[in-house]
């Protein structure tokens, strides 16, 4: 697609398709929603969860930015978009799930690892590199592992690594532990492989990310 005019036949195909299609569902969904799960994914385009899981409307609740990120909790200065879209999706919809999905090839990840927006003003990268801060510890750590080289293994890393970066700070929010450990609510990490398409999954207790199946 190269512009708006496209989107625009796009909704135009939904409307006689898709959406006829769903006329029930649509129906059913217009007071209230009730997904049961919550995904964080990174804003990439070729991400798109909804895809990747093929759910259709009011299935999940999703929250897209750079890099998947998830930032502590904290109270003072700044927005809280992300912070408010957890809050609301666990204490207001209470969903069961909240899944952080990272995927291969993020520009935000390559952009932490090289650096490429540090000291830029807000408005020109400042705000990416304020945000992609986030992972300037684990970035850190890997390349310290990796001999200070920047590659696509180092990359995949991080990749991995910016998930258990979220997961962790997921845990920070006072709803999360105490759901958690009522098993109200269950933290998933993910990784989506542009590459082949397969999608992995964390397990915890091991570090490990494997297939899906």
């Amino acid at each position: 697609m190269s512009g708006f005019d496209e989107l625009i036949d796009g909704y135009r195909r939904f409307r006689g398709g898709a959406y006829l299609a769903q006329k029930a569902r649509y129906d059913s969904l217009r007071s209230s929603q009730s997904p049961k799960t919550m995904i964080i994914s990174c804003s990439d385009s070729r991400v798109d969860p909804a895809m990747i899981f093929d759910v259709g409307p009011g299935e999940i609740f999703t929250v897209r930015n750079i890099a998947n990120l998830v930032p502590p909790f904290e109270i003072g200065g700044g927005r809280h978009g992300v912070s408010a879209a957890l809050e609301f999706a666990v204490t207001q919809l209470e969903v069961e799930n909240v899944v952080v999905m990272g995927h291969g090839g993020c520009g935000g990840v390559q952009a932490a690892l090289t650096r490429k927006f540090e000291g830029a003003p807000a408005g020109a990268g400042g705000f990416i590199a304020h945000w992609i801060d986030l992972l300037d510890e684990a970035r850190d750590r890997i390349l310290h592992d990796h001999g200070g080289r920047v590659d696509r293994d180092v990359e995949y890393a991080l990749e991995l690594e910016a998930v258990k970066v979220s997961l962790q700070n997921l845990r920070t929010f006072p709803c999360i532990p105490e759901r958690e450990a009522s098993g109200k609510l269950r933290l998933i990490g993910a990784y989506f492989a542009i590459r082949d398409g397969v999608l992995h999954v964390l397990d915890e207790t091991t570090g490990n990310f494997t297939p899906a199946g």
